[in-house]
């Protein structure tokens, strides 16, 4: 599996989750195998502007299959699994806690994210 991770840093596996995924700077694509952390690789994200589609393809051009996220719109989640991506939103925390949470079923996520003012023109 290869979770992929919007990141608002590039400090690997400390690098912290962007509240808003279609701002993040960076994504950390973390490798797992057998509930494991394999490797990690932060890709700064190659364009400054983007539109629909275009940061969903760049996980998938990447190999992700899951991404883990704060903040992220519906269209958003429905690119994403019309190309194979599941998508987790609510999740805080560094890459490291979070994988790690994921992992063991026991990601604590913030189910009111989009009540948040950022996020109050998000549908469901």
């Amino acid at each position: 599996m290869r979770i992929a991770i919007p990141c608002s840093n590039n400090n690997g596996l400390e690098s912290r989750i962007s509240m808003h995924f279609g701002r993040s700077p960076y994504y950390a694509f973390v490798d797992v195998e057998n509930s494991e952390i394999k490797n990690v690789e932060v890709l700064p994200v190659p364009f400054a502007e983007h539109g629909p589609g275009d940061l969903p393809n760049f996980v998938k051009e990447n190999r992700g299959n899951v991404v883990i996220a704060y903040g992220m719109g519906g269209r958003a989640v429905d690119f994403f699994n019309q190309l194979g991506i599941d998508v987790v939103t609510g999740a805080s925390g560094t890459v490291k806690e979070v994988v790690d949470a994921f992992l063991k079923n026991r990601l604590d996520t913030d189910k009111d994210w989009k009540s948040k003012e950022e996020f109050g023109h998000h549908e469901s």
